[in-house]
């Protein structure tokens, strides 16, 4: 048996090398990794595009992060009065977040009063687990917890290619490599659907969604793509997100 592995090394190794060189040489694996670039160079970052928007509120600001893993990456960064942070520290085991729980969990201790009792947030930025159902429920309790006037951000809205808006995080061995935005545009798209909110997506950092309740950044849009298709996505990306660069964001907020 070793013999006869030994006789078929050659031919398994050369088996192997022509897969590989078919996959890295496929016309959607150079396309995913041309548009995983175009991603990753863009400058502007979720920290500048929140920073922004609390520097607009006139008062003391209470900033809410779920989802923040390694605090040095947005979360120490963020200039509020007064800020909450909630991780359950399955990425980043050193963990210094306020609330050391998922979000479920602490939105049910907000509901019973055991945390932080009668707050409202200007701003709370969603970055927890990146699949749809997650992230849908973040929203529906985040909109219990944001001020009138406050706004929603999430992150990984803007999936460049299907590969990067996988379910499974831990399956590396795609065109996107180790980045991963998950499900997270679905539930986006979902409140873009609803009319009683505006919204729009800054297109940079993967795709930086904003939902509020009264500012004037984007009106909502017809239901459509129900069933959620990527491909749906790619087409009519610019409408469905209503994705729009930051220099645009920033003249909403003009007078």
């Amino acid at each position: 048996m070793n013999k006869l592995k030994k006789l078929l090394l050659p031919f398994n190794v050369v088996k192997l090398y022509k897969k590989g060189y078919n996959f890295f040489t496929n016309p959607t694996y150079i396309k995913s990794r041309k548009l995983y670039r175009i991603e990753k160079n863009k400058t502007t970052t979720r920290t500048e595009i929140i920073n922004f928007t609390l520097s607009q509120l006139d008062r003391e600001t209470n900033y809410l992060e779920i989802g923040v893993r390694n605090p040095n990456h947005n979360f120490i960064h963020i200039k509020s009065d007064h800020k909450y942070s909630v991780d359950p520290g399955v990425e980043f085991i050193e963990n210094p977040v306020d609330f050391k729980m998922e979000s479920d969990q602490f939105f049910k201790e907000l509901d019973n009063n055991k945390i932080l009792q009668d707050i409202k947030f200007d701003i709370i930025f969603i970055d927890g687990l990146h699949l749809a159902e997650q992230v849908d429920r973040d929203i529906i309790n985040a909109l219990k917890y944001i001020k009138d006037d406050g706004f929603i951000f999430l992150h990984d809205c803007n999936p460049p290619t299907e590969w990067h808006a996988r379910e499974n995080y831990g399956y590396e061995h795609t065109p996107a490599a180790d980045q991963w935005n998950g499900t997270t545009w679905k539930a986006f798209l979902k409140w873009r659907f609803n009319p009683s909110l505006k919204s729009c997506c800054v297109d940079s950092d993967w795709g930086v969604g904003v939902l509020s309740k009264k500012h004037a950044i984007g009106n909502s849009v017809k239901p459509s793509n129900l069933f959620f298709e990527y491909h749906e996505l790619d087409r009519n990306r610019k409408q469905y997100l209503n994705l729009i660069n930051f220099e645009q964001f920033k003249s909403k907020f003009k007078s």
